[in-house]
């Protein structure tokens, strides 16, 4: 990695001197086409060097404590302690910058989420997810919204659809499709016996009119009362929506919002969205079995991620990754994950989902 950074380094040192060139300036075209490759370079080259930075305090630091000078090497081991996890999320910072861009990187997302095997313990773990989501998206500034829901008596989610709008939504995460499996003692279990159940997720890139356009004709949108919390404005207005593509059977609700017409434009959001994921495959069954492969049956057999709380422990299986901090990631701590699966991913080291 640093041999690609020390030969982009050279590059933007070339660009820089390219740029203040009068005949350059005079070439517009050209000039536009090195400034941009110029700020493209420039945001690498700044976390690059905060990197050389920590980098040299590091190996300082090590030096000094395998010296001779107890104080030292007690500063040493504290200065450690400080810079060795900036240095690793500074590697991983420059590790995801060096991703090349995919057309559908700044796409938002619709993020589906479904309880499977498990029953009320597997809706109660679909919740536990949509919260994780909902967090890692406020750290990165990106917003969530939840579209529609069914809810259990006890506080879980048999379904749920949600639009999360920001800066590199899809690139994030792309890799979060599929079937997530949990182990822990349910708070319906009186016996304290470990149970393992799962929920399924799928991410869709939001589509735009150039992905599809949808036939007014190709419709059917019904109106109907809310459900859930809300107050007396649920039982006397008709807001919610709900969207029928006659073409390809896809069904969408919206009660989010209390506006009708809002809840036609987040419907039409998802139906747009849902129907160009369709439409990517050439015929009805090629779209079955590649929803099939994403998001699996909900069986617990077919996992891309394991969340063990007993060991306190979250494992992705295509990447072999375990990291020790389960409370922290499902409270939306999950950059080491993300970063890792979008390495893993544009260098073709993604594994399969794993069979128990």
């Amino acid at each position: 990695m640093e041999e690609k950074l020390e030969e982009m380094s050279v590059r933007f040192e070339e660009l820089e001197h390219m740029l203040a060139q009068p005949d350059i300036i005079a070439d517009q075209e050209k000039w536009q086409a090195l400034a941009r490759e110029h700020a493209h370079l420039s945001g690498i080259m700044e976390a690059y060097a905060g990197y050389k930075t920590l980098a040299e305090s590091v190996k300082e630091a090590r030096e000094l404590e395998n010296g001779e000078d107890p104080e030292l090497r007690e500063l040493a081991a504290s200065e450690l302690a400080v810079s060795l996890p900036r240095l690793e999320a500074a590697e991983r910072e420059l590790a995801q910058l060096l991703v090349p861009e995919d057309p559908q990187d700044n796409k938002n997302v619709v993020l589906e989420l479904r309880a499977g095997t498990g029953g009320e313990e597997a809706a109660l773990f679909a919740m536990d997810l949509m919260r994780m989501y909902t967090r890692y998206a406020e750290s990165k500034g990106w917003r969530f919204e939840v579209i529609s829901a069914s809810q259990t008596d006890i506080g879980g989610i048999k379904e749920a659809e949600c639009l999360i709008s920001g800066s590199k939504v899809y690139r994030n995460l792309r890799y979060e499709s599929g079937v997530h499996r949990v182990q822990r003692i349910p708070a319906t279990e009186s016996g304290g016996r470990i149970h393992t159940s799962a929920a399924t997720v799928a991410v869709l890139p939001e589509a735009t009119d150039v992905d599809v356009t949808i036939a007014p004709g190709d419709l059917i949108i019904e109106t109907h009362r809310s459900s859930g919390a809300g107050g007396q404005h649920i039982n006397k207005t008709e807001s919610a929506i709900r969207m029928i593509h006659v073409p390809t059977g896809i069904v969408v609700n919206c009660q989010d919002e209390r506006s009708q017409m809002k809840n036609r434009e987040k419907a039409m959001q998802v139906m747009k969205t849902r129907v160009a994921d369709y439409y990517r495959s050439a015929a009805q069954k090629q779209y079955g079995d590649e929803r099939r492969s994403q998001i699996g049956s909900g069986d617990r057999s077919e996992r891309i991620r394991t969340y063990n709380f007993p060991q306190g422990r979250v494992t992705d299986h295509r990447i072999g990754l375990t990291l020790y901090k389960l409370e922290a990631f499902l409270a939306g701590d999950m950059e080491e994950m993300i970063s890792a699966l979008v390495l893993a991913g544009s260098t073709g080291e993604m594994g399969e989902a794993q069979e128990e």
